[in-house]
Order: structure tokens, then sequence, then C-alpha cells
């Protein structure tokens, strides 16, 4: 069973932690122009018409080109697929004549919690049984997209690998807001700590904004330390580091948050119920 990647330990809130040249190529002025034979001289060229005055497209409108070139339905010119609004992502509307049903509500969830929890598990499977389109966005993944350059935090956390956690966080958070803008819900997961919330919930909830539902998964310190024995290389943690984390996320308690501790669950059990806490969480979204 695989379960989820964690995201080192950041230090708690309030500790510290040349331009190439332009290549131009012009011809070879060097090149050999075989002789021609003298020709009588020509009758000068007749003098070339005025060119027609240039469209302007209308107000509001991009330039597309003559209409022989234009595509059919060229103000669609993004494959069908609606870019989001600036403006975040809004609360979602539960239904007002049955209960929210979660299996079928397009929403973004941030699942939370340390390494171990089985967050990529769990949202992966959420994700994989859901009737309607659903994305799986993993923080993880996408701050490893940075390759060369790539700021691991197990060998420091430091200004650049903070600074890439950010811009992963802002790409998922945009990725979030693309997929429900074409009817696709997601569910996002990351290692967010109660006591960095601009780092953490507080970026989330700029990036996405206030529809996005954040949900807790905390089994118990003897399970996550179980999980993260089964990992190999840089995704697996030391004992300390992940009794650091787990004890950091205890913090979660008293937050408001709904919290799912999975200690004796198995991935599909637990699906189910964050399935309940999603539609809880929809007719009435937690305060955060």
């Amino acid at each position: 069973m695989q379960y989820a990647v964690g995201a080192p330990l950041p230090p708690p809130r309030g500790q510290a932690s040349g331009p190439g040249a332009a290549m131009h190529w012009t011809p070879n002025p060097g090149g050999h122009t075989p002789p021609t034979s003298p020709q009588a001289p020509s009758a000068p060229p007749p003098a070339p018409a005025a060119p027609p005055p240039a469209q302007q497209p209308a107000p509001g409108q991009g330039w597309h080109g003559p209409a022989s070139q234009q595509a059919p339905h060229s103000t669609d010119i993004t494959g069908h697929v609606p870019l989001p609004p600036g403006a975040p992502v809004p609360l979602p509307s539960p239904p007002t004549d049955a209960a929210p049903d979660a299996a079928h509500t397009a929403v973004a969830v941030l699942l939370i919690g340390p390494a171990g929890a089985g967050k990529t598990s769990v949202a992966r499977h959420w994700a994989d049984t859901r009737r309607v389109p659903t994305a799986h966005i993993s923080l993880d993944d996408v701050r490893e997209w940075v390759r060369a350059g790539f700021a691991d935090p197990q060998a420091g956390w430091n200004d650049h690998s903070e600074a890439q956690y950010r811009l992963a966080r802002r790409t998922c958070g945009f990725a979030a807001r693309n997929f429900l803008a074409n009817g696709i819900s997601c569910i996002l997961d990351d290692a967010v700590f109660p006591d960095r919330p601009v780092v953490g919930l507080g970026g989330w909830k700029r990036h996405v904004g206030p529809g996005l539902l954040p949900i807790v998964l905390l089994p118990g310190l003897e399970i996550v330390l179980e999980r993260n024995a089964r990992r190999s290389g840089n995704r697996r943690l030391s004992d300390e580091e992940v009794a650091r984390i787990h004890g950091r996320m205890a913090g979660w308690y008293g937050s408001g948050l709904p919290i799912i501790d999975n200690s004796q669950h198995d991935v599909a059990t637990t699906v189910r119920v964050l399935d309940d806490v999603v539609a809880r969480s929809i007719a009435s979204p937690p305060n955060w």
C-alpha cells in the first residue's frame, strides 16, 4: 500500500530560515555571386498601389486576422477550456431541497496531515471513485517539477526551499481554480502546519479562495511512524522528524477544522468517512 508524502518540517513561526549574451545570425557577406550578362535597361516598374487602410479590432475584441484565416468559432480559441476568473473560488451552495451529496457536488478539498497520514493514497482513491470528474493535485509532485536548482528541504530549510514551496502552492491554487472553472472537482494534499498560517492555510485561502474545504487527516503517532518506515529514498524521514511533525499537527485540535483519525481505517473506509465530512462541510463550511 502506498501512503502519502509529507512535507519536511519547516521551522516554527518566527524562526529564520549572469545574463547570457544574445545571439544574432546574418548571411555570409563573402558568398560568391555568379556573373550576369549585360542586358538593355528596362522600363522602370510601375509604382505600387497604396495599401488599404489597416483594419482595427472592435473595442474589447482581439485581432484574429482576415475572415478567410479565422477558424470557426474564433471567439473560443482555447479549445473549449474556460480560464478561471480572477476572483477566488466562492463557497459552494448546498442544495435547498435535499442533503448535500458529496459524490456529485463540484468541490475543492484540501487534505492536511503529517508525513505518513495517508494523504496521497486517500486523495487518489477519493478522486478515482467519485462519480463526477475529479483531479488530484499533489503539492509535493508539483514542487518536484523543479529539476535543476531544486531546493530540497531535507538538506536544510532556507529561503530557497520556502520560495519553491510558495511557488508550488500558487501553481496548485491556479490549477484548482482552472479545474473548477471547467466543472472538475479537485483534492489537494499538503502538510499544513497550524503555527504557520501565512505559508500554510492562509496561503491556500489566497490562492484558491474561501470555497476551499480544509480537512485534517491525523492518525496516531505509531501509525505514521510505521508507514514512514516503509518508505525509501528521499521520501523517508527520520523518526525524530516524523514525531516533531506529528506533534505540531496536533495543534489542529480545537481549530474548528474537521479531523479524521484514520488509525484503524483502510484507504477505502477513510474515503467513505471523507465523503461524509465533505458533505457536512458543504452544508456548514468551517470557519477558517
